[in-house]
């Protein structure tokens, strides 16, 4: 197609610059070494289980407060210790 003319942007990204400067900073940064990149990998794996796990047990625990053995537990073993004596 010799004489196709290209459509100009769309208005709603006039204020972007042509190119983002982040895709060039990741590839120097991150992917570069594939060591470098598997570890980094890994570690936003780690990180958001970690993340993951403690807000899902917040959750979990917020929902069943009084429920649980942890909230409880004085309950049965202050009544343990008063049949002994």
């Amino acid at each position: 197609m010799a004489g196709a003319v290209r459509s100009p942007r769309p208005d709603r990204f006039r204020y972007l610059p042509a190119r983002l400067p982040f895709p060039r900073i990741f590839k120097r940064g991150l992917f570069r070494r594939n060591a470098v990149y598997l570890t980094s990998i890994f570690g936003a794996a780690f990180a958001f289980e970690l993340a993951f796990d403690t807000a899902s047990n917040k959750i979990w625990d917020s929902f069943n407060r009084g429920r649980q053995w942890k909230d409880i537990k004085y309950q049965y073993v202050n009544k343990a210790e008063e049949d002994d004596e």
